[in-house]
C-alpha cells in the first residue's frame, strides 16, 4: 500500500469484503429497508433483562451470522475490530468474548464502522488472511447514557436523531473477487463549536466535508466518480448543511449523495425527528443494503463516510463543544 496526498491510503492489493451480516430493531424492522436485514427483533429487549445485554447479544449474533455465511471457520479469523457507544465498548467486549481470536476494541462514536474497515484493511493488506469488523447501538442504553432516561419521557428537539438499534459485521479478506476496499482516508478531529447535544447532523457535517474534500484532492477523482456517496450519520439536517458547505467549495455532490440515517427510515411515518444515528446506523445500512447492491452491481463505487461525535455524557454536561471525525472508505466492484 501506498499514501496519496496529505491523508489517504491506496492498496496495491485491494482487500474485498467477503460477507456481511445485519441484525436490527423493532423501530428499524418497520423501515424502508427492512427487506435486507438477516434478522428483526420484535422488542428492545431480545429476552434479556436489560438493552445492555440486548447490544450485546444483537452483536453476538450478527457476527456468528457473518462467519456463518462467509464459511470461513472461526479459528482462520486472525483478528477482530469492533466498538459501540458505551462507556469502555462493553457491548463488544461483553458480546464477543467467547471468540478466542485478537480482539481490538475501538472508539470512534458513529464512524466506528469504517474505523473498523480501515484498520481492517490494512491489516489484510499487511498480515491478515481474514479480519472481523463488527459494531452495535441501542437506541435505549445510548439514551440513558448520553441524553436522558426513557422513563422521563423527555421531548425531543427535532434537530434530535434516533439511535438505530442494530449491528452490522463485514468479514475481510485478503484474496477474492470483491467487492474490493481501494482506498481509506482517515478523518481529522473538527470542531466547529456546536454544543447542542440533541444537534449531532450540525456537529459532523463540517468533518464529513472536510474528510471527503481530502480524499478528492489527494486520489484526483471528483464526486461523479461514485455512483453513490454516503455518509454515515448526519441525518436530514447534517444532510442539508453539508450539500451546502460542499457548495461553498466549489464541489456539487447533491444527485448522488445521501446518509444512512435517511434511508434507514421513514421520515413520514416513523417519528425519528432528523432521522438515524448509533454506530449500528451505518453499520447496518451497509451490510444489510448497501452491500447487496454492490453485490448485485446495482452500485460499483461508492464512497462510505462514516461520520462521529467524540463527547461524552460527561462533557456535555460540562458545556464542552463536540469535536467531530468522519473516515472514508472507497469500495469497488
Amino acid at each position: 500500500m501506498k499514501k496519496l496526498g496529505s491523508q489517504t491510503i491506496q492498496f496495491d492489493s485491494p482487500p474485498t469484503i467477503l460477507e456481511c451480516a445485519s441484525i436490527v430493531g423493532p423501530k428499524e424492522a418497520q423501515g424502508p429497508l427492512a427487506k435486507y436485514f438477516d434478522k428483526t427483533l420484535d422488542d428492545e429487549f431480545w429476552g434479556e433483562k436489560t438493552w445492555e445485554k440486548a447490544e450485546s447479544k444483537i452483536i453476538k449474533e450478527t457476527v456468528n451470522t457473518v462467519i456463518s455465511k462467509s464459511g470461513v471457520p472461526l479459528n482462520q479469523v486472525d483478528c477482530c475490530f469492533a466498538g459501540d457507544l458505551l462507556n469502555q465498548c462493553i457491548s463488544s467486549s461483553f458480546g464477543l468474548r467467547e471468540l478466542n481470536i485478537p480482539f481490538f476494541g475501538i472508539f470512534g462514536a458513529c464512524s466506528t464502522f469504517v474505523e473498523a474497515l480501515t484498520l481492517g484493511s490494512i491489516c489484510a493488506e499487511s498480515f491478515a488472511n481474514n479480519v472481523l469488523c463488527a459494531t452495535s447501538s441501542h437506541f435505549c442504553s445510548a439514551e440513558k447514557q448520553f441524553r436522558f432516561p426513557l422513563e422521563l419521557g423527555n421531548q425531543r428537539p427535532p434537530t434530535s436523531q434516533w439511535t438505530v438499534t442494530g449491528s452490522g459485521a463485514a468479514l475481510l479478506t485478503k484474496s477474492g473477487s470483491g467487492p474490493f476496499v481501494t482506498t481509506v482516508t482517515p478523518g481529522k478531529i473538527v470542531d466547529m463549536g456546536i454544543k447542542d447535544a440533541n444537534n449531532m447532523g450540525a456537529a459532523m457535517a463540517p468533518a464529513f466535508v472536510n474528510t471527503v474534500i481530502a480524499h478528492f484532492t489527494d486520489t484526483g477523482r471528483s464526486p461523479n466518480y461514485y455512483d453513490a456517496i454516503i455518509s454515515g450519520d448526519l441525518g436530514h439536517i447534517g444532510k442539508d448543511i453539508a450539500v451546502d458547505i460542499f457548495r461553498s467549495q466549489g464541489y456539487n455532490v447533491k444527485s448522488n449523495y445521501n446518509d444512512c440515517g435517511i434511508l434507514i427510515f421513514d421520515k413520514k411515518s416513523q417519528d425519528t425527528h432528523s432521522g438515524g444515528s448509533g454506530c449500528g446506523c451505518c453499520a447496518s445500512v451497509f451490510s444489510g443494503y448497501l452491500f447487496k447492491e454492490l453485490k448485485e452491481h446495482k452500485l460499483k463505487k461508492i464512497l462510505l463516510v462514516a461520520t462521529g461525535a467524540l463527547m461524552n455524557s460527561m462533557s456535555a454536561q460540562q458545556g464542552e463543544t463536540i469535536p467531530s471525525i468522519a473516515h472514508a472508505i472507497s469500495i469497488e466492484v
